[in-house]
């Protein structure tokens, strides 16, 4: 895969440009004279010209290319718009206050956002109404249709939502591995530290001491997530941090799970309140009660996306360490529709093909 070129003799600069690319999970090809980067200049995803060769690069007249930034060190030089313009650059950076968007620089040029996932944030309006069964059955029922998804366990006392899956023997990293990261993250880098099972890929909370998820762990996992995946799923928690706070601005839409009873629409009453603020498409899921459940959603002023199927024995079934019954079982079609009535149309899996769902782990 051809790599980000960088142009310049300035060693101290060039040092710079190794760091940052570094961070961004990237190798670099280097052209130290203007005339050496012609094999590469159109090949190159990225074009990173220092400002000790933009002269010298103009020079060999370099056919026009999209993606050249010029990078200096020296700030406020009134000269480096003139040498940005020379060598067809959309910007000048200035180093190190631009470092930061130079690693997205770089990142983005090695993996290009290819999914554009959508992020569904599901929460319940009282404890025990069923929302990590609901987060858990949507993207089951995604990736058994063919979409990447990735299942995030953002409840640090949830107990871990692999355990649900019947996966929590599963090698590989849970949130205290993550929550120390920043920045920019490969998808890929993150696939493969994750359990991943077929198309689902699953970051769970531990059963150690709880570990507050950050606002910067949790965006950079999402922004590898949306570039990587065609769903992200997102179990919050009742109470709303950083890092979920985090999470319900980038969520498409957030759906809360209420029981319809009086309990639980009082409960589901201050989850809203807490909730609303933070996100765009709020809609509710509702548990059959003794309360009509068109009634409560009128009463939360949210819209009602559905009445969520009763799953005799379910407590059984995951007490087993199988996951819930999906496929053409009442919980399954009713995953599929409401995965259907999302942005993006996300039920029908890609393409709009649908393959025949299977039950098991």
């Amino acid at each position: 895969m051809p790599r980000p070129l960088a142009v310049t003799d300035d060693q101290e600069l060039l040092d710079d440009l190794l760091r940052i690319a570094a961070a961004a999970g990237v190798e670099l090809d280097v052209a130290q004279a203007a005339a050496h980067a012609r094999p590469y200049w159109i090949r190159a995803p990225l074009v990173v010209v220092g400002a000790d060769l933009a002269d010298d690069l103009a020079v060999t007249g370099p056919p026009p290319r999209p993606n050249v930034v010029v990078v200096t060190r020296a700030a406020g030089d009134p000269d480096m718009w003139r040498r940005c313009v020379a060598v067809g650059a959309r910007t000048v950076l200035e180093l190190p206050e631009a470092e930061r968007l130079l690693v997205e620089e770089f990142g983005d040029a090695a993996e290009p956002e290819t999914r554009a996932g959508t992020v569904v944030c599901v929460a319940a309006g009282k404890g025990g109404a069923g929302a990590t069964v609901l987060a858990a059955s949507l993207a089951l029922t995604a990736s058994r249709r063919g979409l990447r998804t990735l299942l995030v366990d953002a409840d640090p006392l949830g107990g871990g939502i692999d355990v649900l899956l019947g996966q929590e023997e599963a090698l590989g990293a849970r949130w205290p591995d993550v929550a120390g990261r920043e920045g920019r993250v490969s998808y890929a880098a993150l696939q493969e530290a994750l359990p991943t099972f077929g198309e689902l890929t699953v970051l769970s909370a531990h059963r150690g001491e709880p570990v507050r998820i950050p606002r910067e762990a949790m965006r950079a996992v999402l922004d590898a997530a949306r570039r990587g995946c065609d769903l992200v799923v997102v179990d919050l928690p009742r109470h709303v941090g950083e890092g979920e706070a985090e999470a319900l601005t980038r969520a498409a839409a957030t759906i809360v799970v209420v029981p319809a009873d009086l309990r639980g629409a009082l409960a589901a009453a201050q989850t809203v309140t807490l909730l609303r603020p933070g996100t765009g498409d709020l809609r509710l899921v509702m548990r059959a009660g003794s309360l009509d459940s068109q009634v409560v959603a009128a009463s939360l002023a949210v819209p009602c996306a559905g009445v969520l199927p009763e799953v005799r024995g379910l407590a059984e079934i995951l007490d087993r360490g199988d996951p819930p019954p999906l496929g053409r079982a009442p919980l399954g079609r009713f995953c599929a529709d409401l995965l259907d009535s999302l942005p993006g149309g996300l039920g029908a899996g890609r393409n709009g093909w649908s393959p025949p769902a299977t039950e098991g782990r």
